[in-house]
């Protein structure tokens, strides 16, 4: 009996064969990158959380969450490629998907990783001219981001109750580095919690507070400024900062934005 694959990003081979005609998407920025290439009808199945493009998330079918999907929903979807990632998802769940379906999985850490996949993806849907397109106009977006002149102490705030930032081998934090943003916390791994009392301690200039996992709001603001007096503390778009698909398009005008705001 031939099982399907995982096909794994970092010992990704160039594949040919036949295009896929039914795609199931477990990560929502990687849906958004679907739509971007010319998938239409070709995708069938999306998460909950794959909000962009907003047609597709009132009309395609959904399959759960990105850590709780359903899997006899997707197998009775029949796909013939699933695209899923390494941090975003399961992997007992990605385990059990392979055993109907190839499924590919990203895993990123940095601005460098995101175009990688987007080209692999660009490959296994037969696409591959407009990921190449896609991946030269992001970098040309880049080019032409102007960090900030003097680096500012910064932490990332993606969680509440307790708090939570990003380390050093996020992606998050590569990209908070191509703005100047030096994370203060680049020496953890991952997503560590912390305190208010340290990030006193960290002598943090600039606090970001992320509009995703945790949805903060003004009120986060003012509560944490009255613990940390010193710092500026700004609401941030987190799709910005950790969507690495296609909507890495759009991320150098909304940063060159803030840079702006973070530097009055």
């Amino acid at each position: 009996m031939n099982v399907p694959s995982i096909i794994y990003q970092n010992n990704f081979t160039m594949r040919s064969g036949k295009k896929p005609e039914r795609i199931v998407s477990l990560v929502p920025s990687q849906t958004e990158l679907l739509f971007d290439l010319g998938l239409y009808e070709e995708v069938v199945g999306i998460t909950k959380f794959c909000v962009h493009p907003d047609e597709w998330y009132h009309h395609k079918t959904r399959i759960g969450g990105t850590k709780n999907i359903d899997i006899e929903k997707i197998q009775a979807l029949q796909p013939d490629l699933i695209l899923a990632n390494k941090e975003e998802n399961v992997q007992e769940q990605v385990e059990a998907l392979r055993l109907f379906c190839p499924v590919y999985v990203s895993n990123i850490s940095t601005f460098d990783d995101a175009q990688e996949m987007i080209r692999q993806v660009g490959m296994l849907v037969h696409k591959e001219l407009k990921a190449a397109e896609l991946v030269q106009n992001i970098l040309s977006e880049f080019a032409t981001l102007k960090a900030l002149d003097c680096k500012l102490q910064t932490c990332y705030l993606i969680w509440r109750k307790p708090y939570m930032t990003v380390g050093g081998d996020t992606y998050i934090s590569d990209v908070m580095e191509l703005c100047g943003f030096e994370n203060v916390f680049v020496d953890e791994i991952r997503y560590p919690e912390l305190t208010i009392e340290r990030m006193e301690m960290e002598n943090c200039e600039l606090v970001l507070l992320s509009s995703e996992p945790y949805p903060f709001k003004e009120a986060h603001v003012t509560e944490l400024q009255k613990h940390l007096p010193n710092a500026k503390i700004i609401l941030v778009d987190g799709e910005m900062f950790s969507w690495y698909g296609s909507r890495l398009l759009k991320a150098p005008t909304y940063f060159r934005q803030l840079i702006a705001q973070v530097s009055t």
